[in-house]
């Protein structure tokens, strides 16, 4: 071979360090490997799972712990007195720098739910008929304090853009278990205050393999672009010229052994196939009525109801890593109208998918995580006569289910006020690493080197799996 015919990508897939070969080589589908597919790092999953699969409920822009999760009646008694100032000296605050601040108590009332007796917001009914199945963590906290660089942590473990997300490290460790559907799928909705924009880097691969790309899915319309077959042309038609491509390449990348043109075969391999499972995957007329009425499912609408509907219909085809995001928890005025708007679209689908799940016998290996990037303040903003809350971000409550998850526990607390987590903190970082382990991933070990650096998802500061809420 000629040097100039040598590129780098096949110069380090030919060395010790080549990382994208290896990971490719994994992901490529039985009918290109001629083996069943492997994991990218050898001994994964280090240790047995308890989860096959993880389902992200993002609520996006904030959801308020002071209405939902976390009681405080301390904060109801000082409703609308000064704020004392030893919680907020020095803290950063969103849009209430230098304004005068006024505690503001919860909304809406709270009540015992199960035999566990957790505590929950009147606003989720729904999700009190599952407090058995759930663990409610109430003392998250994380880094950033507006939305995208927040969002960019909580998918990433850092709010340095161009970093994986968090379905690409996954998938990138443990491969995909379907072979007619991308391993890492996002699907959105929308409904409430506010809705804003959600940047695809949220789901990107960052530097690893590009297979790792979550892949998003429309709920309303055409799923994925171009996914049908134009006017006039077969499926046999299609075959042949996926066919006549993959040869092409096949020439071209004999003397560059790029892994790159090898991603590419197996994409539009991949293409073909889901111009099949598509369609069908996306058409829910084939579900019982109970089934639909569940989960509040009036057709393919694109809400979140359909959209957990989906979340079910992929885990059961084998996607690794679903990701729904609910545009609209930006409750920064009138949030007792838009948390009754948010609560009315996500409560009902969200306990469905859980009882949906247990009901088919994927619970026990399916974690569920519900939450949003950050929390809301414990003091009020006024935005015109119908008060709010800014963002906030050391103190807030999320909650998860199944996969090896105890049921019916309350972890952490924040203060008096639900200012800032106190009783056994947990960072995203700490989330993080507990998801990683339900699938039987060692956060620590799951790397990948970049710019001389062996990278993880949970970064180098010191992170914790959270054992007490693991049963």
């Amino acid at each position: 071979m000629d040097s100039h015919e040598m590129t780098r990508r096949a110069f380090l897939g030919r060395t010790s360090i080549g990382f994208g070969a290896t990971a490719l080589a994994t992901m490529l589908p039985a009918s290109l490997t001629g083996a069943q597919s492997a994991d990218p790092l050898s001994g994964l999953p280090h240790f047995a799972a308890t989860a096959k699969r993880v389902i992200f409920l993002y609520m996006s822009g904030g959801p308020s712990h002071l209405e939902l999760f976390d009681p405080k009646p301390a904060l109801t008694r000082m409703h609308l007195e000064p704020m004392p100032e030893s919680f907020t000296r020095g803290q950063p605050i969103a849009q209430l720098q230098n304004a005068r601040l006024r505690c503001f108590g919860p909304q809406f009332r709270f009540r015992k739910a199960g035999q566990s007796g957790q505590e929950l917001s009147e606003l989720l009914p729904n999700l009190g008929r599952i407090a058995d199945d759930i663990a409610i963590v109430r003392s998250m906290h994380t880094d950033q304090i507006n939305h995208d660089p927040a969002h960019t942590v909580m998918n990433t473990g850092t709010q340095i853009s161009g970093r994986p997300s968090m379905g690409a490290w996954i998938t990138y460790g443990l491969g995909s278990e379907c072979d007619n559907l991308p391993g890492f799928i996002v699907l959105t909705s929308a409904g409430g205050r506010n809705p804003q924009p959600i940047s695809s880097r949220q789901w990107a691969p960052g530097f690893l393999p590009g297979r790792h790309q979550g892949v998003e899915f429309y709920s309303s319309g055409d799923p994925v672009h171009y996914v049908r077959n134009p006017p006039g042309v077969t499926r046999a038609q299609q075959r042949q010229t996926i066919d006549a491509v993959r040869e092409l390449n096949a020439i071209r990348n004999e003397p560059l052994r790029d892994p790159e043109i090898d991603t590419r075969i197996a994409q539009y391999e991949m293409a073909f196939r889901m111009q099949t499972s598509v369609p069908e995957l996306m058409d829910i007329a084939s579900e019982p009525r109970h089934v639909r009425e569940m989960y509040g499912v009036t057709g393919a609408d694109g809400s979140f109801a359909y959209n957990c509907l989906l979340a079910r219909r992929l885990a059961e085809r084998g996607v690794r890593f679903i990701q729904l995001y609910h545009r609209g928890w930006d409750h920064h005025d009138n949030i007792v109208n838009y948390l009754r708007q948010c609560c009315g679209l996500c409560d009902k689908p969200s306990a469905a998918l859980v009882q949906d799940l247990k009901q088919r016998g994927m619970l026990d290996d399916t974690l569920i995580i519900w939450g949003g990037e950050f929390g809301r303040t414990p003091m009020v903003q006024f935005k015109g006569s119908a008060p709010g809350r800014d963002h906030h971000i050391r103190g807030f409550s999320m909650w998860l289910a199944g996969g090896g998850v105890k049921g019916g526990v309350t972890y952490g607390a924040t203060d008096e006020l639900g200012y800032a987590a106190v009783v056994n903190p947990v960072h995203v970082r700490d989330l993080h690493a507990t998801m990683l382990h339900t699938l039987g991933i060692d956060h620590a070990r799951l790397t990948y080197r970049h710019q001389g650096l062996d990278m993880r998802l949970t970064g180098v500061e010191p992170a914790r799996v959270v054992d007490e809420i693991l049963a």
